[in-house]
């Protein structure tokens, strides 16, 4: 599925991938790394009583060794390929929120990529936080309910 969405983005802007770029995106995010506070600010929410549930933009392959790196008991993963779709789309969130079985209300959506994931969370009615690395403006007109530069406030929530 990734290896088809980068032929597919390529494409669109006249571009012409060869034939492993796909295979070399994927193997190159399985080695992405997280951020330092990820982990230990992940583990905090989880001890505060937090449940953990990860919507994401890859495919099992690649979250499976993202699972691994994060050493955190998830209550659940959703990734793109379980839907065949890509957020911003809401499918990955109804799936989620219905495999999560709580009411939208009841969810903080913390998210990095403000334009993949805030608006959706926001129109589905759940609450959100942007972690906004960089101190970027926001991209679009929606706000989060937070904005925090790293993730150690996601504990603090609970």
């Amino acid at each position: 599925m990734l290896s088809d969405s980068l032929s597919e983005w390529a494409g669109e802007r006249g571009y012409r991938p060869s034939e492993g770029d796909g295979e070399a995106l994927a193997r190159a995010m399985e080695s992405w790394q997280p951020f330092p506070d990820t982990v230990p600010a992940l583990s905090a929410a989880k001890e505060a009583g937090l449940g953990l549930w990860i919507i994401s933009n890859t495919d099992r392959a690649i979250m499976e060794r993202t699972l691994r790196q994060l050493e955190v008991d998830f209550d659940g993963v959703t990734v793109a390929e379980d839907v065949q779709a890509y957020k911003p789309g809401r499918a990955p969130f109804d799936k989620a929120l219905r495999d999560m079985g709580v009411p939208p209300a009841e969810v903080l959506h913390v998210a990095f990529g403000f334009k993949y994931d805030i608006a959706t969370a926001n129109e589905l009615g759940l609450q959100t936080a942007w972690v906004n690395r960089h101190r970027e403006p926001a991209p679009g007109p929606e706000r989060p309910d937070h904005e925090w530069n790293d993730l150690w406030p996601l504990a603090e929530v609970a």
